[in-house]
């Protein structure tokens, strides 16, 4: 045995961070083009090439939308399993998969912060989280910020991310629809303004509640939005639907958005909304 190899098997094992074709790059999912990651990140997940508006999560939106000193709220507690839910996994070991990949003790994260020294309370749902689906955790969180909101006095804000209610809640999770239009009943009797973020994608359920009851809608560009998918409704209808189809390009020119705005304009846009709807709070 060489002394390089006597030496070698006598330094303990230290683990290194291996260099992959992932760790270094990001292929677009729309354009297909091969993007370093510290580009992709450093231009907030937009492909530089084609503009496509990659998935982002709580961590990611807080950092570019707020002031720095915001105050993450914590999770509110709500019964899991109340089902005792089962399909090909247990609904706990969904759970749990959930948190350990994302970080996050559900699927809608609030925070209370500033933009440009103007307070605002802001939610974020995960689509990396089950699918942004809305069970009582997310209908729980949905309230929490709302009550912030108005203790605080300030705007309530939500990116919304999913594919629709929580299956494994049942019955539990659509009633989540009419308990946040209430809450924003009572942000509207507060006199506060509620504004909807809209993004890649909104559906089903989340789309036929508080997703589409804003103050003002705003949406990124080329963000799914819609309740049941194209194939469901034009199996249906039996005809053609046109294309884009539920894009945020199409909803914008049908009335059902205010404006589509680039992510890297939405910080300023959303100061400028919230100064035009809460005056005395922007003072």
């Amino acid at each position: 045995m060489s002394w390089i190899n006597r030496v070698r098997k006598a330094i303990p094992f230290i683990a290194k961070k291996e260099t992959t074709v992932e760790t270094l790059w990001h292929k677009c999912p729309s354009c297909a083009e091969m993007i370093f990651i510290k580009e992709w990140e450093d231009n907030l997940s937009v492909c530089p090439r084609c503009d496509h508006h990659g998935r982002i999560g709580p961590s990611e939106r807080f950092e570019h939308i707020l002031d720095a000193g915001f105050i993450l709220l914590p999770t509110p507690h709500v019964q899991e399993d109340p089902l005792k839910f089962r399909d090909s996994k247990r609904y706990p070991d969904r759970i749990k998969a959930a948190r350990a990949s994302t970080g996050d003790q559900d699927a809608l994260i609030n925070a209370r912060g500033a933009i440009d020294d103007v307070p605002l309370v802001m939610g974020v749902q995960n689509f990396a989280y089950m699918g942004g689906s809305m069970g009582m955790g997310v209908g729980a969180a949905f309230i929490q910020g709302v009550n912030e909101a108005i203790a605080h006095k300030c705007p309530y804000v939500i990116f919304t991310a999913a594919g629709g209610a929580r299956m494994q809640e049942g019955i539990l999770s659509l009633m989540q629809m009419p308990r946040s239009t209430v809450a924003i009943q009572k942000l509207h009797a507060a006199g506060l303004p509620y504004i909807v973020v809209l993004t890649d994608p909104t559906t089903g359920g989340v789309t036929a509640s508080y997703a589409m009851l804003g103050d003002i809608q705003i949406a990124e560009p080329n963000a799914l939005i819609g309740f049941a998918g194209q194939r469901v409704i034009e199996s249906t209808i039996r005809e053609k639907l046109p294309d884009g189809f539920q894009r945020a390009e199409y909803l914008l020119e049908h009335g059902m958005l205010d404006m589509v705005v680039h992510r890297s304009e939405l910080r300023d846009t959303l100061a400028r909304v919230i100064g035009y709807l809460a005056p005395r709070a922007a003072a």
